[in-house]
């Protein structure tokens, strides 16, 4: 139950995105939770061989490089994913970024521990 409780919210932080970022849109809830799953797969199976990967230059960015990781991995997941679009390295940057704020927050007030 937590799980589909999670995954609902991140589709309700994505559809927010466009009203915050005018260059991330989503055409539909359908859209945002296939969107929710793709980007939840991505994170979990290829971020950390990139984070692994680029540790070098984390380090030496003092971590700051993992967002560029992540604005990477969310560029990604709208090329592949038809309905949802970036428009550029920068809007995925801060789209990964306020997504992640907002899904946090939603997560954190919604969700009981």
């Amino acid at each position: 139950m937590r799980l589909l409780a999670t995954w609902l919210i991140n589709g309700l932080a994505l559809l927010a995105l466009p009203y915050l970022i005018h260059s991330v849109t989503i055409s539909s809830f359908g859209t945002a939770l296939i969107v929710a799953v793709v980007l939840g797969l991505v994170n979990t199976v290829i971020r950390p061989i990139l984070i692994v990967l680029t540790l070098p230059v984390t380090v030496l960015s003092l971590g700051l490089f993992i967002l560029v990781i992540n604005g990477l991995m969310f560029w990604a997941v709208a090329y592949f994913v038809d309905g949802f679009h970036v428009a550029g390295f920068w809007a995925a940057v801060g789209g990964a970024l306020l997504y992640s704020v907002i899904s946090w927050t939603l997560s954190t007030l919604l969700l009981e521990k």
